[in-house]
C-alpha cells in the first residue's frame, strides 16, 4: 500500500533561511582560500580578522 502524497494543505510551511553569522562567513572564506593557496585556515582567518579594515566588512552577496 502506497502512502498518500502530501497535498498543499497538509505540507509543513517553509521557513526563511537563517543568515549566516559573520564568523561563519569568515570561516567559509578562509577555508576556500586555504584550499586554493595551500595555507592554513587559521592563518587566513587571522589575516581576515586582523588590522586591515578593508577585510573586516566581508559579507555575502544578496
Amino acid at each position: 500500500m502506497k502512502s498518500a502524497k502530501p497535498t498543499l494543505a497538509n505540507r509543513k510551511p517553509l521557513r526563511a533561511a537563517k543568515a549566516p553569522s559573520q564568523q561563519a562567513i569568515v570561516r567559509a572564506v578562509a577555508s576556500s582560500t586555504a584550499i586554493e593557496t595551500g595555507k592554513s585556515i587559521r592563518q587566513i582567518e587571522k589575516s581576515l580578522l586582523g588590522k586591515n579594515p578593508k577585510l573586516r566588512g566581508i559579507a555575502l552577496a544578496n
